[in-house]
């Protein structure tokens, strides 16, 4: 049985929105954050030796880290699976790129102004700022010109976006009323019963950040 370890508040909902969304059988586990420091407790951090979310595990099988996961669940789960467009479809490049952007500069950009901000300073550096303001910037485009980011359909590079614009969203309390592209976006993920039922799974009593 595929196991989903699941730290609250954390990317980790992108596994099992992920799950949802395929149709799979799996077994979920929560683990809440420490009251002192908000981190993962310790029984999260033994599952695997970065200690951070997300994890799986499928019986002696431990794999971390969300894209890793992702396109492991999908080869052993769902391969040929609309949620990733193969090389002859026309959303193949788009979804390539929203994919991989989603950890490796979006999220990025936003872990600096967090970790600018933890270590006291009164205003962004000015390179910090700029890559977040470009960042949003892009994503309002990109969602100007399709339905989604992965293109004309969800993909899983809308599900490794996701959690940057909604929960984490919450936790920073940034708003997006001067990004309408963005807020009609969430509308749509909003109105998905696979992505209502992993947030319920994963934040029960919690109402997803969708505006």
């Amino acid at each position: 049985m595929l196991t989903i370890h699941h730290l609250r508040l954390s990317q980790s909902e992108r596994i099992v929105w992920l799950a949802e969304e395929l149709g799979l059988d799996y077994d979920l586990k929560l683990y809440n954050r420490r009251t002192d420091n908000r981190l993962a407790p310790d029984e999260y951090k033994a599952l695997h030796p970065m200690g951070i979310a997300p994890v799986i595990t499928d019986g002696d099988f431990v794999l971390g880290e969300s894209g890793a996961i992702m396109d492991w669940i999908v080869a052993k789960y769902a391969p040929g699976t609309a949620l990733v467009p193969g090389p002859d479809h026309p959303d193949f490049a788009d979804h390539l790129f929203y994919y991989h952007w989603a950890n490796a500069t979006f999220m990025t950009n936003g872990m600096m102004a967090l970790v600018a901000q933890f270590m006291g300073a009164s205003e962004l550096p000015p390179f910090v700022a700029d890559r977040v303001q470009k960042g949003w910037a892009i994503v309002e485009k990109r969602l100007g010109e399709a339905e989604y980011f992965g293109g004309s359909q969800l993909t899983t590079a809308d599900i490794m976006m996701g959690f940057q614009l909604t929960t984490s969203r919450a936790m920073s309390g940034m708003a997006i009323d001067h990004l309408p592209n963005l807020k009609a976006y969430l509308k749509r993920i909003g109105e998905r019963p696979a992505y209502r039922q992993a947030m319920a799974n994963c934040e029960p009593g919690m109402p997803p950040k969708l505006d």
